[in-house]
């Protein structure tokens, strides 16, 4: 039996208002596209990319969240899931919510989500990817109810197209540079590329994209952990002269006083990614001095109500937020929104990388990318659907449900 806990300090609302009634919880593995596929292997490790890991990665792993209300309408949430990355696996983020999490959402109205992101908190440590998943699917749930996009509840839309950054895998300078100019060509002004060969290896493939593709590119780099924090410092200076925006994850995760080293040692700006749990140590790790810019992903920080928040402590430190993921076409969407709401502020155009790099998104509509830019989706919610047929199509377990007055048991 899974029973809400209320808040006994909650005020009195009205008894018309929709609560969540029903979460169903939703494990799936999608193939990399041939795209993705075929450039990753041409690295050195198969994976495009230095990551210290023995994980492979020819399909992904997410979970989606699925809420409905009392009258029916539903609001969905996805969220990527690799090990090495988030730290946990979606059964164990399935099961957290279930066991934990649920009896806080479970007749909780999805308008509330600064309480009950709240209530999580006070009541569940860290878990913040599986909190972040619930975050996001009650911003569709509320979006729906009132029969507007996301974006109109946090903020409004800036922009109704997203200008976003093309990604590059860990390859040679000469196939780097190529691939680089492709971007430009398709209209993108910025490109992340991939790093961590060694400092000399990296500093001819930034200067092979240079020679390429002229200074009107913007550049931004990413070692996967790749150095200690003294061959950290020697690469950055290698690569300054070439005009760097930001530079990710130089150092293993869980090296944050050599983030403060390097970032003493460098005007370019670094930041986390692997080794980014929640804001709370982002906000720290930036207090001392180890974090230039801030990156965030929209689970990572605790959904949409602390990537929001990290884009307004970035903004109000004078720092810029570089928003990043791989996600499916519910995630593109979760992205698109927050970017759009705070388009002002980032600086830095979005890596929002799923539509080159999965064999299907898990939704009805196709997101359209113009000349470098993400086209906002329009009508209520996140503006696309879940294609429940390619949904269960990738489905590695059986759904995980938990409702109001009924078993929170997988079935």
């Amino acid at each position: 039996m899974t029973e809400p806990v209320h808040d006994p300090e909650a005020p009195s609302v009205d008894d018309r208002a929709p609560v969540i009634e029903r979460i169903e919880l939703f494990e799936v593995k999608v193939p990399l596209s041939e795209l993705a596929r075929g450039a990753m292997a041409q690295s050195d490790n198969g994976l495009g990319m230095a990551i210290p890991t023995e994980e492979s990665w020819l399909e992904a792993d997410f979970l989606y969240c699925r809420l409905i209300d009392e009258d029916g309408a539903e609001g969905w949430g996805e969220a990527y899931v690799w090990l090495p990355e988030t730290g946990v696996s979606q059964r164990e983020m399935a099961m957290a919510i279930r066991d934990h999490l649920a009896k806080y959402v479970l007749g909780a109205r999805p308008t509330d989500v600064q309480a009950l992101a709240a209530r999580m908190d006070r009541n569940v440590a860290r878990n913040e990817v599986a909190k972040g998943l619930i975050d996001i699917a009650c911003h569709e749930l509320a979006a729906r109810e009132l029969g507007r996009p996301v974006h109109d509840l946090i903020g409004g839309a800036a922009v109704d197209r997203i200008p976003l950054c093309g990604l590059l895998p860990l390859l040679d300078p000469d196939t780097t540079a190529e691939l680089a100019a492709g971007y430009q060509r398709s209209g993108y002004g910025t490109v992340r590329i991939k790093l961590g060969t060694s400092p000399h290896a990296d500093r001819a493939v930034i200067a092979a994209v240079r020679d390429r593709c002229g200074d009107d590119l913007r550049i931004r780099v990413d070692y996967n952990q790749a150095y200690d924090s003294a061959t950290a410092v020697r690469a950055l200076s290698l690569i300054e002269p070439y005009g760097i925006d930001a530079a990710e994850q130089p150092l293993p995760l869980g090296d944050l006083l050599g983030m403060v080293r390097v970032q003493a040692q460098t005007p370019i700006p670094v930041f986390l990614h692997e080794g980014f749990f929640s804001l709370a140590d982002a906000v720290a790790l930036t207090d001392a001095g180890g974090m230039g810019i801030m990156g965030i992903n929209a689970e990572r920080p605790g959904g949409v109500t602390g990537a929001l928040r990290a884009i307004d402590y970035a903004a109000a430190r004078g720092m810029g937020t570089i928003i990043h993921n791989q996600p499916l076409g519910i995630g593109t969407a979760v992205h698109a929104h927050i970017a759009a709401a705070r388009f002002d502020r980032l600086g830095h155009s979005p890596e929002i990388a799923g539509d080159v790099m999965f064999d299907h998104h898990l939704t009805a509509e196709r997101y359209v990318v113009e000349s470098g830019c993400l086209v906002l989706p329009g009508g209520p919610g996140w503006g696309v659907t879940v294609d429940r047929n390619a949904l269960s199509d990738h489905l590695i377990a059986e759904p995980t449900t938990c409702a109001l007055g009924g078993t929170g048991a997988a079935r």
